[in-house]
């Protein structure tokens, strides 16, 4: 497995391969992505450690919808149970991911721990808005930045190719840095693919002129954009390296799964 070199131009090849495929098995696809948010809801209502688990199991969701995109993307309908593909393979691999969702939790536990030191977050609703908040908001999503491109690969790498959850971050990262352009653009082509989406629903939701109606229509809508972007983050990690994933993930000691740093720099 080798690091692929892509030109910028390619983050629009995958967010348009990502809208096909989506668009081959729509009700899958979206089904798919509603039940892991349901899940995630609900392990996040269970005392104490409800918010760290529903961060937890963001790595093996993401995988698991990519896996999805896998057969549909070959014209296959992928089945519910697709969504814990991370938890049927070998045990090291299942460990893996384990350590991966956990760090993955630790990290945004971090993140919200430390912002609130920095930056006052009111408790209000109607506060929500005041510049203090938008401040806290804007130092997330920085701050969220490099996790991103830290686990934007890895549960794939570890799912896939049997990669160490430390080596998957560090592969993650470095395919991200070197193919930095394509990722740039493939952020780019989305939001103009909301902004649309979004110019829209406004229209046809002025022209209900329901503040329900208008409710309705926004909420499934954002919900359908965030399934169609999960299905495109499969492309970019094809795209990104030229092996693809190994048709037999309980394989775990074939030596062509476990990538060298000189493998793929």
């Amino acid at each position: 497995m080798k690091l692929n070199i892509v030109p910028a131009r390619t983050g629009i090849t995958w967010v348009k391969l990502g809208i096909q495929t989506f668009f081959k098995q729509p009700l899958a696809m979206a089904g798919l992505f509603f039940m892991y948010m349901a899940a995630a809801t609900l392990a996040s209502l269970i005392p104490f450690v409800g918010v760290v688990l529903a961060l937890a199991i963001v790595p093996a969701a993401t995988l698991g919808l990519m896996a999805a995109t896998q057969e549909a993307a070959k014209g296959r309908f992928p089945m519910p149970t697709i969504l814990i593909s991370a938890f049927r393979t070998g045990k090291q691999r299942v460990r893996a991911m384990l350590v991966l969702g956990f760090l993955y939790a630790a990290a945004c536990l971090l993140i919200v721990s430390v912002v609130p030191l920095f930056f006052e977050v009111p408790a209000s609703r109607e506060a929500a808005l005041t510049p203090g908040m938008q401040g806290a908001m804007l130092a997330i999503m920085v701050l969220y930045l490099p996790i991103s491109v830290l686990f934007w690969h890895a549960p794939a790498l570890v799912h896939w190719h049997g990669v160490s959850p430390v080596k998957s971050l560090f592969f993650s990262a470095v395919v991200c840095f070197r193919n930095a352009g394509a990722y740039v653009v493939f952020g780019l082509a989305w939001m103009v693919v909301l902004m649309l989406i979004g110019m829209l629903v406004s229209l046809l939701a002025g022209l209900l002129a329901s503040p329900d109606a208008a409710a309705a229509i926004v909420m499934p809508a954002a919900l359908l954009m965030a399934a169609m972007f999960s299905t495109s983050l499969y492309f970019t990690f094809e795209g990104s390296f030229d092996a693809s994933p190994d048709d037999n993930p309980n394989n775990n000691d074939h030596p062509d799964n476990n990538p060298t740093p000189g493998d793929t720099l």
